[in-house]
């Protein structure tokens, strides 16, 4: 039976509550090495390890290559394991991100999105976990702290059902939501640790009774079955994303969906978009509304495994979209989630005109004036001016 939680009103910054979930989670094992903007997350659990608060084994390594390593060795012993990154440190990991979702190893890893070098950058974009996309991980975007507190507890729940076994990313807005301190609710404790639930290993090394291998070479004899292990597991991963949703929706009284609609019931015209900047969109959006544009906000909390079907159920009924792509796919038509979106729309028979904003890169701010633009722009899309595909918002030319 699923009951209300208690809740706590605090004002904390997204590192903040992304260690306050890993707190209530008492997670087996947590390896990571300092990078900036998601040092300040280890720093804070790392006092809850110091003071007694967990029972958890911090491992400090030489680099997040070692990070992930000693994580999937961990998760690979039967162990709870979680970490975080950013960057760089995330491009460091590449190899081992890789192996994490090859061996089914539900690791959780806080990414807190930050541009990649070089020129080097310590600020947001999405470049990092966008990179990434295509590795078998699990993406989820977090809005605010509260999205990376609630994520971060959802994110164990779905990496460690029997039908995933797939390892997660919880993306946040480096120093924009990282550092930026907002209130939000917090579940008790006990409630947080029943939604959690007890670990229970999968296939464990330490169980000598049912040996397994893991990692072993694998060619061309059975490699291919087992890619295609990793394809049913994401597919599998829908449905247990929308029900570890709806149950936890069910404790904290918050609702959550693969893409969230702002305002969209009538909308004609429609921004779709993911992280810190939905909140700033919403703004425009309301004041739009007020002066009687028939404008919306989608935002996307899911990336991976990516739901078409619920795009082309949100957008049929709009006439013009602009998708926000906080990285650039160099070479490519646009985006990675201008990609995905318009490609979703394929086969559909209500297609509305779709462009692409790359914008933000290396922390260049997003402010109302480039969003009043873009719905400005599309008016003119909607109209039937397409003009330019991919754009630029906020460069300087």
């Amino acid at each position: 039976m699923i009951t209300m939680a208690e809740k706590k009103r605090v004002a904390y910054t997204g590192a903040t509550a992304a260690a306050e979930a890993m707190r209530q989670i008492d997670p087996d094992v947590v390896a990571a090495y300092p990078i900036t903007p998601q040092t300040e997350i280890m720093h804070e659990f790392s006092q809850y390890v110091a003071d007694g608060d967990v029972g958890t084994e911090l491992i400090t390594v030489e680099s997040e290559h070692s990070a992930m390593s000693a994580c999937v060795g961990a998760s690979a012993a039967g162990a709870r394991a979680m970490t975080a990154t950013a960057a760089n440190g995330l491009a460091l990991m590449w190899e081992i991100v890789y192996i994490a979702a090859s061996n089914r190893l539900p690791i959780v890893m806080n990414v807190v999105n930050r541009a990649l070098s070089g020129p080097i950058n310590i600020h947001c974009d999405h470049s990092d976990s966008m990179g990434c996309r295509d590795t078998g991980w699990i993406q989820l975007f977090s809005e605010n702290a509260q999205d990376v507190y609630d994520n971060t507890l959802m994110a164990m729940r779905i990496a460690e059902d029997e039908g995933v076994f797939l390892p997660v990313m919880v993306c946040q807005d480096g120093f924009i939501t990282s550092h930026s301190v907002e209130t939000m609710e917090a579940i008790d404790d006990r409630s947080a640790k029943a939604f959690v639930g007890e670990h229970q290993g999968h296939h464990p090394l330490l169980d000598t009774a049912h040996p397994v291998t893991s990692g072993p070479l694998d060619l061309f004899d059975y490699y291919f079955e087992h890619k295609a292990q990793q394809l049913d597991a994401m597919e599998s991963a829908k449905g247990v994303i929308r029900r570890v949703f709806s149950e936890f929706s069910g404790i904290s009284g918050r609702q959550y969906d693969y893409f969230e609609p702002y305002r969209m019931e009538d909308a004609e015209m429609c921004l779709v978009a993911a992280g810190s900047s939905c909140g700033t969109i919403k703004v425009v959006v309301d004041d739009l509304r007020a002066k009687g544009r028939k404008v919306g906000l989608l935002k996307m909390r899911v990336f991976r495994p990516f739901m078409a079907d619920e795009v082309t159920r949100h957008l049929g009924k709009t006439k013009a979209v602009a998708v926000l792509d906080r990285s650039a796919s160099f070479g490519a038509l646009g985006g990675p989630v201008f990609t995905e979106v318009r490609s979703a729309f394929h086969e559909s028979r209500d297609t509305p005109r779709i462009i692409d904003y790359l914008y933000g890169l290396g922390g260049r701010e997003l402010d109302l004036n480039q969003i009043y633009q873009m719905y400005d722009d599309l008016e003119k899309v909607k109209g039937g001016e397409t003009g330019a595909l991919v754009r630029l918002s906020g460069v300087r030319r």
